[in-house]
């Protein structure tokens, strides 16, 4: 089973201590929930809706918070916390018992004699959220419980603009938006309401078993204080126009159900074991607790699922087959799945889905998914380049990338090593044959092979690897010529590709030979230019520049591909240098710290960011690469498994900060405590599980 992750008060001493850490559930369309586990919102893209109306990128924050309290013998108690931006605090942190997430988030607030139990959750395909509070009044008075939603029905990173008015329309039969009469209702019956809000040109449906009242339209003004450590916007407002209530007798307890959904029409619902069809304006108190209940059951059930189809047996590994899901996607634009590169902030992007797909898709047996996204890619391929950015509207696809081509190769490679589908590679066959033909000849962004066999990439201000950080007129790693990671995909590209000449149903002139003699061409001009005697390990490019010798952890790819240049001993040389340069526990330094140009810190504005997020910024998703190339310098052996099964044990430490079940994107390159850049990041996830199933397969 997977891990369930319980928080207690210990976690949330200061309210600061309580915006550490976020859940995060997302409904396969591009949408998502994330808030902080007291329940605030930290960042501007923070959401309890994050609804997707165009899948995956066209997102609104629609449902931005909840404020909620409980009302009792005339006391108003907050349970809900967030900053706002003229400093003031709601700390219901302070009710907060317990918090635990497993596939699910779950609150536990205590306050005078009244327990609240909270439960959320997404339903799969669909921009709905659903809410469970189960309300136990131990006190000898009624007490009553108000939940407020905030709005922004605004662009995710935006926010409503002052003039936005949200339009509330309740469900005019009046049965449906009276006080709960739960004096009056027959045994299992429970009243219900609806409402419908729009603005912006949205709408979102409120259902629930409690009572919605209409007020007048309130504005407040947050800080996000984890956009201000970074420099974006630190200030964001929602709205609200309604509240929904629920009162509960003393010694009594009560749930009250609410769902939020974009979905028009109508819903099927059970109703004593059968099935029937309900409009939105006709569901009763019943029929919402049980489509609260069915979406609920559904995640716990969907994830479970993973679980069991991955086959992987560790306990944290499990957490991370379902984090992984959290990154699969419809892309509706193409029809096919997609992989989000991280949240909040990134979108699907060519390389990341290539880097990420084999851990993503294939180390947890998504083989339909892997399917379908390769698919998409060899549609979109141009003159031997992927998409390395999808198109929106009628944008066109941009293609600036030298690597995800070559690692689009490897993709099907490993495919076919975990499905055996023959058929598979025959399909894409002519895509990878156009593909290397491209590399030798030349295409865009002045990617070709020089004489040497060698691949060179990139000028003025391209940005063509993975370190493509541009910063106004400067590339701070520039990278352009002949980078290391990007020649240990081409010759890997080329061994794959004499493997597939030789694969029955595959036509070649020459059985692959071509590919093979230029394979050879390319592993001695590689070993020849690229090693560094005197450091031990390979330059990072060559360019002609001071750039060459710096010691980065691109080098690491060198090692850990299928199919490799190096001989035994200089492999192993490679490892112990990045172990002893860049390696930390929860990733690998991209800049030797003994670099003159190393930046210890990530933070501050973008311009900051920007000039230290490949200089010595730690990243995860290396580190998969890292432990795969330890493993085969030690023939996987059983002591080298146990070595690495011992420092993969600080996995657990990680998922357990930031977002909780995820892996981030980076930390700071002189002491990595904290989790920075997107709080999930998915081939950070992806290459961390290939070596969980590298350890429980191989």
């Amino acid at each position: 089973m997977s891990r369930r992750w319980v928080y207690g008060k210990q976690d949330w001493k200061t309210f600061e201590r309580g915006q550490e850490n976020c859940y995060l559930m997302t409904n396969g369309l591009g949408g998502f929930s994330s808030m902080t586990m007291i329940g605030s919102a930290a960042r501007n893209d923070h959401a309890f809706l994050m609804a997707c109306v165009k899948a995956p990128n066209n997102r609104y924050n629609m449902v931005h918070r909840l404020a909620e309290t409980v009302e009792i013998n005339g006391r108003d108690y907050a349970i809900s916390s967030q900053e706002y931006a003229d400093g003031y605090r709601e700390e219901g942190w302070r009710w907060l018992s317990e918090f635990s997430f497993k596939d699910i988030p779950v609150w536990n607030f205590h306050v005078n004699g009244v327990e609240i139990r909270k439960e959320a959750a997404l339903k799969q395909g669909e921009n709905t959220a659903a809410l469970c509070y189960r309300i136990t009044n131990r006190t000898r008075k009624n007490v009553r419980f108000t939940v407020t939603p905030f709005y922004q029905f605004a662009p995710k990173g935006s926010e409503p603009k002052e003039e936005q008015h949200f339009s509330l329309k309740i469900c005019e039969d009046e049965k449906k938006s009276v006080p709960d009469k739960r004096e009056e209702k027959l045994a299992g019956e429970k009243g219900s309401a609806v409402c419908r809000v729009t603005s912006n040109g949205l709408s979102l449906f409120v259902m629930t078993d409690g009572r919605i009242t209409g007020m007048p339209e309130t504005a407040q003004k947050y800080y996000y204080a984890y956009d201000a450590c970074d420099g974006r916007r630190e200030r964001g407002m929602a709205k609200a126009c309604h509240q929904i209530e629920l009162s509960v007798k003393s010694g009594c307890e009560e749930t009250l159900s609410i769902i939020y959904t974009m979905e028009e029409g109508k819903e099927d619902v059970r109703t004593a074991g059968q099935e029937r069809s309900a409009t939105w304006d006709s569901v009763s108190g019943s029929d919402i607790q049980r489509m609260v209940q069915d979406i609920v059951e559904g995640q716990e059930d969907y994830r479970e699922g993973l679980e069991h189809l991955s086959g992987i047996q560790d306990e944290n590994a499990r957490t991370l087959v379902k984090s992984a899901d959290q990154f699969l996607s419809l892309r509706e634009s193409t029809g096919g799945k997609t992989i989000l590169a991280g949240y909040p902030f990134f979108e699907d992007w060519g390389r990341d889905t290539m880097i990420a797909l084999p851990g993503v898709c294939i180390s947890t047996r998504r083989y339909e998914e892997a399917e379908s996204i390769l698919r998409t890619f060899a549609r979109y391929e141009r003159n031997g380049l992927l998409p390395n950015l999808f198109p929106e509207g009628k944008s066109e696809p941009m293609y600036n990338t030298a690597d995800a081509s070559l690692l689009f190769i490897n993709c099907v490679w490993l495919y076919y090593k975990a499905s055996r589908k023959a058929s598979f590679v025959k399909e894409m066959y002519s895509v990878m044959e156009r593909i290397i033909h491209a590399y030798k000849e030349g295409t865009d962004y002045g990617v070709h092979m020089d004489d040497d066999g060698l691949i060179s990439a990139g000028s003025g201000l391209d940005q063509v690897t993975w370190m493509d950080v541009r910063v106004g007129e400067i590339l701070p790693t520039p990278r352009h010529g002949k980078p290391v990671e990007i020649n240990a995909y081409w010759y890997n590209a080329l061994r794959i590709m004499g493997e597939f000449a030789r694969l029955s149903g595959v036509k070649a002139s020459d059985g692959g030979k071509g590919y093979d003699a230029l394979a050879e061409k390319v592993k001695e001009s590689f070993t020849e230019q690229f090693w560094m005697e005197d450091k031990h390990c390979l330059k990072d490019v060559i360019s002609g520049t001071e750039a060459d010798t710096q010691i980065r952890c691109n080098q690491i790819w060198a090692v850990s591909m299928p199919f490799a240049m190096l001989d035994e001993k200089r492999e192993r040389q490679v490892v112990d240098t990045v172990f002893e340069k860049l390696y930390t526990p929860y990733g690998l330094r991209t800049l030797s710290s003994d670099d003159r140009e190393f930046q210890p810190f990530y933070g501050g504005e973008m311009i900051q960011r920007d000039l230290a997020y490949h200089q010595g910024t730690v990243w995860t998703y290396p580190l998969g690469a890292y432990y795969l190339a330890y493993l085969k310098v030690n023939g996987c052996s059983p002591k080298a498994k146990q070595r690495v099964k011992g420092q993969l044990e600080v996995m657990e430490s990680a998922m357990r900060e930031g977002c909780i079940g995820q892996l981030p994107e980076i930390y700071d390159g002189e002491n990595p405590v904290s989790s920075k850049g997107c709080f999930a990041q998915a081939w950070s996830v992806g290459e961390i599980l290939r070596v969980y199933e590298a350890l429980e397969r191989d």
